[in-house]
């Protein structure tokens, strides 16, 4: 499809897009940057300056506030957001995946915002959206919305399939890939490994230090270790070597990019059945979801079940980047159509 409307992308400042390790926001922004160029449409990132994209690349901020220390956030933050504003009368659509800031310049503009919201961080920001509440919101799952909220539709995130290769047989290791955060489960990670006797290896950036070197760190020895935050080639690497993903997540998960992309390598998953997680993973089929590390261990004997090729077929059904940019487009499409009749 090509098209002549010029689309914006609004990226956050913590991480490059895409990053080069953790950052799950810019890499749904590189992806839907990077598919709707594919498709022809004219699209300008906003992201740090040493970001990579193929689209204009538009930069206010030399490099991600997580990776400059020099830098303040929320100087970057803002900066950043109002650039893109700044240049609203250039773009037909300006398309945000920057959480509720950007929302607070969105009437300061003729130009229509589409807000991809990925995820309500806190109670605490829930009246920015009340306040703009009757703007144009897509959701990144079904179990993850605000009732009051103008939701256009529900886009699921899509990865990057050939970056994730099929790995028809799987190891001996349990994996943990994600933040090492009490939201995250890392300690049920470690029951359930504890539990089974198997080997953990356990990756991501450390969010919460206290956590860490209260729940983490006293596990660790020869068969449960702590790897740090990897690539994607570090991931492929735990993907190679992953009996399964563990995803004991200890609130309603959001959508959970490392599900599809364990699931896309062949990797079965083991999540907790909170939030978005029973939409990504088939139970019984790409996985299994369980309510405690007691019932994750248990299910590990079942593994044998799950079809990794079967894994496979449903990320390239379900959340590929083409799956994902063709529902933006239908969601784009729906906006022009009613910002016209408010014109006419």
């Amino acid at each position: 499809m090509r098209c002549n409307k010029r689309i914006a992308i609004l990226s956050p400042v913590a991480w490059r897009t895409p990053p080069r390790q953790y950052g799950a926001w810019e890499t749904v922004a590189s992806n839907i940057t990077e598919g709707l160029v594919d498709r022809g449409w004219d699209v300008t990132l906003f992201a740090t300056r040493d970001s990579v994209t193929r689209a204009r690349l538009h930069a206010v901020v030399d490099q991600g506030y997580e990776e400059d220390h020099t830098v303040d956030p929320k100087v970057a933050e803002y900066l950043h957001i109002s650039e893109v504003f700044e240049h609203a009368a250039e773009f037909d659509l300006i398309h945000s995946n920057y959480d509720f800031m950007a929302l607070t310049y969105s009437r300061l503009v003729k130009t229509p915002v589409l807000t991809t919201v990925h995820g309500f961080s806190s109670p605490r920001i829930m009246p920015v959206y009340q306040k703009y509440r009757d703007g144009y919101f897509v959701s990144i799952s079904d179990s993850d919305r605000a009732p009051e909220l103008n939701y256009m539709a529900t886009v699921y995130n899509g990865i990057d399939l050939p970056l994730y290769p099929f790995q028809a047989t799987g190891g001996d290791d349990l994996i943990f890939l994600g933040r090492i955060h009490p939201d995250k489960g890392v300690h049920l990670a470690i029951e359930t490994a504890r539990l089974t006797g198997l080997p953990l290896l356990i990756a991501g950036i450390i969010q919460d230090q206290r956590y860490f070197r209260e729940q983490v760190e006293p596990h660790l020895n020869r068969t449960i270790r702590f790897v740090g935050p990897v690539d994607v080639a570090g991931k492929n690497e735990l993907f190679a070597r992953a009996l399964a993903l563990l995803h004991l997540n200890t609130i309603p998960e959001r959508f959970g990019l490392v599900l599809a992309e364990a699931n896309a390598a062949g990797v079965p998953v083991i999540a907790m059945d909170l939030g978005s997680c029973r939409e990504v993973i088939e139970d019984g089929r790409t996985g299994f979801l369980v309510d405690s590390a007691g019932q994750a261990a248990q299910t590990l004997n079942r593994l044998a079940e799950i079809d990794r090729s079967a894994c496979r077929r449903r990320v390239q059904r379900c959340f590929s980047i083409s799956m994902m940019v063709e529902a933006y487009e239908r969601v784009y499409a729906a906006i022009f159509d009613l910002e016209a009749k408010k014109q006419s």
